[in-house]
């Protein structure tokens, strides 16, 4: 969710790995030990809770934490708590980092001290103040001066206990002065409006005269203001402390008059005098990232030149903008975040992953290691499939993750780690069932992989067995590199990683899935030696189990069917790949109605002789065989086919419904001026042709939005009743699988984001610049401080590094400006600003000092 600030939108959010905790005070009892977890907390408000981690002072997390952040906020804090069954949970220590600090620690392991909680010092949100000085004449005409105080109201007050009703203590201090007054309390609310208005006296020194008064003049230091919020508490502990501000009254100056807001501050003091080190560290990675994002037409320039890196017909890709973003970033995966959000939003992921795969596989020498690196290309397939393929996985994986980590069968084969209590072959058994369940939901998914991903494997498919025509095997490795080793292995291994399941597992289940994702891994690698890919014994022999040719094969043809793509090229070097085959009666409709002579495939044809509709003696048994290229039927298995209709023809795969021929499991593949009939033999046979049929199909340009589910029949369709055997049709298509996915992307706000880097990296840039200029002149080795650099075209290299210069300043001058503009307005004490807010004031600061450089 975006700030709006004068036309430009602001997008906070945060990413934070929750490692462990250490030396967590004891429990004061026999046991000592802990049962702790950690919550994440905007402020007060609790936004994430890991796992509780039993019987342990020293408890290990390891899990992730994203959200983007809707509001403003001051501090980012974490707390350790204990839990207690008969109680409630006891508060260890916190770690609290203010809003202006997030920086120091951006991306790194960091080591926090726990702090002492204190209830004194859990504070949040903002008051808004009005105070005036008055003078009032008594009846014997002496002047006297009277502060009227106002709480007007307060915004974002925590929540204590499920509740708040807070009110306001309102008090005057000074030498000899305890007068204090409280407002009326606000049932229900965290956002009160207070109507009270309360008068104090000022007393004046004697020197005091009307014409001369100044407050300056006084002894105001000794005098201020006090206001203190409160939760009207009905426990016995008394009233909760909700934050308070101190103003001193120098601040009305010669008017008289201050209106303001401020934020709540802690109560001085207020905690107890604690050691530290007695109460632990917590080990945390924070990134905060926080996008200041401009109307779209800021961007036209700098995404022109990102989309046009799809388009490798003009251009290298390595001399893409893309490309050298991946070159200029000290890590692959900061590149590949945006760019594949920004490519995906667009439609154009499949043509740049395409160009940057098939570059890669260029430069790969041996077709051994290939996409084995940490490269930009693979940097950007692993964020597409975790983008595109998240639904997948939770089809796939989830039912079977579910029931592993809530059965908590003993899985361990290594007999230096078995228990007592544990038997060797027995762990064995329950290990194998676990495999060869998850490798068969696995191996047969294919039709559920979605096509964005299938189109990008079909292309390393094509580039693989291009490059390495030698090698067979390459256009399997060249999928299986991925779809096993970077997708459903780790999902596997780290399941709350992929949101597979809420926290990361218990040890003895994060045990049995490390197993498990050991195993399948190897068996999708399609190595030829498997048993020497493990280093422990146990494990080859565990394998032996899956040494069976059954296993390669089913690898085989799931890898076929997602390195299938709709869009297929009749330039393919590939034979076709045979995806399902089977018998089943059909028939065939044309239609727009006009009889079945004609052109080749519709000679087969038959009616029953004497009969002008449908009827079962128009269904003849047929042997039916479909390959990434086409879908064809036979007379019998092994002879040439009837007809052939090639794999873009597909408009539609639906189901027939019964009353159409009063016969079951049928359904009607839709072409271009015909249907075909089709009557499976069963209900789950018929499911699979479609589903297969409708993955092959999906990419199709021509596709449906409507059919007929029912058929023509006697002069009309049976489900709409129209006499137009040509009419559109009534019923929405369901796909059967959804083609595309659909993402909440903002292709601003991922064009910012490449901005930023580029800003960040903008001496790279210049250092590429000139490694194109040492190229160009000096036609020999590379000079070592350049050679780290991907520059297969140094002209048109530069070229487009020229123009990402020129669009990365014009953006900085834009920022620049806003940032000039928004200082010049903003004013300290407003409600977007109010006093304390010191990452504000850093920022004032901060644009004093460029104000005062630029001068």
């Amino acid at each position: 969710m975006a700030v709006e600030e004068e036309g430009l939108r602001v997008f906070q959010s945060v990413k934070i790995k929750i490692g462990e905790a250490k030396n967590i005070p004891p429990y004061p009892g026999p046991n000592r030990m802990r049962d702790c977890y950690c919550t994440v907390n905007l402020d007060q408000e609790e936004v994430f809770r890991t796992k509780i981690v039993e019987k342990s002072l020293c408890p290990f997390y390891g899990e992730d934490f994203y959200c983007e952040i809707p509001r403003s906020f001051r501090h980012l804090s974490f707390y350790i708590f204990d839990r207690d069954v008969f109680r409630r949970d006891s508060s260890i220590g916190k770690v609290a980092v203010k809003k202006e600090d997030l920086q120091k620690y951006h991306g790194k392991d960091t080591w926090f001290q726990l702090q002492p909680v204190s209830a004194d010092s859990e504070v949040q949100g903002k008051v808004h103040l009005e105070l005036r000085l008055s003078e009032v004449i008594t009846d014997s005409g002496v002047i006297n001066h009277k502060l009227a105080t106002r709480v007007l109201e307060c915004q974002g007050l925590p929540i204590v206990n499920g509740q708040c009703d807070p009110y306001a203590a309102v008090s005057l201090l000074g030498p000899s002065r305890s007068e204090a007054k409280k407002t009326k309390v606000k049932r229900k609310t965290n956002n009160p409006q207070f109507e009270d208005v309360f008068y104090f006296e000022v007393t004046r020194p004697l020197s005091y005269t009307k014409r001369q008064f100044d407050v300056e003049e006084e002894d105001v230091d000794k005098l201020a203001l006090r206001v203190d919020l409160w939760n009207a508490s009905n426990l016995k502990f008394g009233d909760e402390f909700l934050g308070g501000v101190r103003v001193p009254l120098r601040v009305l100056g010669q008017a008289g008059v201050h209106d303001a807001w401020y934020f709540l501050q802690p109560r001085e003091n207020g905690g107890k005098s604690v050691k530290v080190e007695e109460l632990g560290s917590l080990r945390l990675n924070i990134v905060y990232t926080e996008d200041h994002v401009f109307p779209s037409e800021h961007y036209t320039p700098l995404r022109d030149l990102l989309l046009h890196s799809a388009n490798v017909e003009l251009h290298p890709v390595s001399a893409s903008t893309a490309h050298i973003l991946g070159e200029v970033c000290r890590e692959k995966q900061e590149a590949a975040i945006p760019l594949v959000r920004l490519f995906l939003h667009y439609g154009k992921i499949v043509p740049f992953i395409s160009a940057i795969a098939h570059a890669e596989v260029n430069r790969t020498q041996d077709p051994n290691t290939i996409f084995r690196g940490n490269s930009l290309t693979s940097k950007c397939i692993d964020e597409t499939m975790k983008l595109a393929g998240m639904h997948y996985l939770q089809v796939t994986l989830k039912p079977i993750i579910d029931e592993i980590c809530t059965e908590h069968k003993p899985c361990e084969i290594d007999p230096v780690k078995l228990k007592e209590s544990e038997n060797l072959d027995t762990n064995r058994e329950n290990l194998r069932q676990y495999v060869d369940r998850i490798f068969n939901v696995i191996t047969t998914s294919g039709v559920r992989c979605p096509t964005v991903m299938c189109d990008i494997f079909f292309s390393l498919r094509e580039s693989a067995a291009t490059r390495f025509q030698v090698d067979q095997d390459v256009r399997y490795t060249a999928v299986s590199s991925f779809i096993f080793l970077r997708f459903f292995a780790p999902a596997i291994l780290s399941p709350n990683l992929f949101h597979l399941r809420p926290h990361h597992p218990d040890p003895a289940t994060s045990r049995t899935l490390t197993l498990i994702s050991k195993t399948i891994q190897t068996l999708g690698s399609l190595a030829k030696s498997k048993s020497a890919n493990f280093k422990e014994s146990y494990m080859a022999a565990f394998y032996d189990y899956f040494n069976e040719q059954k296993y390669a094969d089913a690898v085989k043809n799931f890898l076929d069917l997602i390195s299938t793509s709709g869009k297929w090229d009749q330039k393919s070097i590939e034979t076709p790949i045979m995806l399902k085959e089977g018998s089943v009666k059909l028939t065939i409709k044309r239609v727009d109605g006009k009889g079945s002579k004609g052109t080749k495939g519709r000679f087969m044809i038959k009616r029953a002789q004497g009969r002008n509709r449908f009827g079962m003696k128009n269904f003849k048994k047929r042997w039916f065989r479909l390959t990434n290229h086409e879908f064809t039927y036979h007379k019998t298995k092994g002879e040439g086919a009837l007809c052939s209709i090639p794999i873009e023809n597909i408009l539609a795969v639906e189901r027939l419904e019964e009353e159409s021929f009063k016969m079951k499991n049928m359904f009607q593949v839709i072409q271009p001026e015909r249907a075909l009939y089709i009557q499976a033999n069963n209900c789950v046979e018929a499911r699979d042709w479609i589903d297969i049929l409708t993955k092959v199909s999906q990419c199709n340009r021509k596709r449906l939005s409507t059919y007929h589910p029912s058929a023509y029949l006697n002069g009309h369709w049976l489900c709409c009743k129209l006499s137009a055997d040509a009419a559109p049709g009534c019923t929405p298509c369901t796909g059967g699988l959804p083609a595309n996915i659909q993402l909440d992307v903002d292709g601003d706000r991922e064009t910012e984001r490449i901005y930023s880097l580029f800003s960040t990296y903008m001496t790279k840039l210049i250092k590429m610049q000139e490694a194109c200029g040492s190229k160009s002149v000096y036609d020999g080795p590379e000079q070592e401080e350049y050679s780290s650099f991907v520059i297969d075209d140094p002209q048109e290299t530069y070229k487009t590094l020229k123009q990402i210069v020129s669009a990365v300043q014009t953006l900085e001058q834009q920022h620049t400006k806003y940032k000039r503009d928004k200082f010049k307005k903003t004013k300290l004490g407003s409600q977007e600003h109010p006093i304390g807010d010191k990452s504000f004031q850093c920022y004032i600061r901060q644009q004093s000092e460029s104000s005062t450089y630029s001068i």
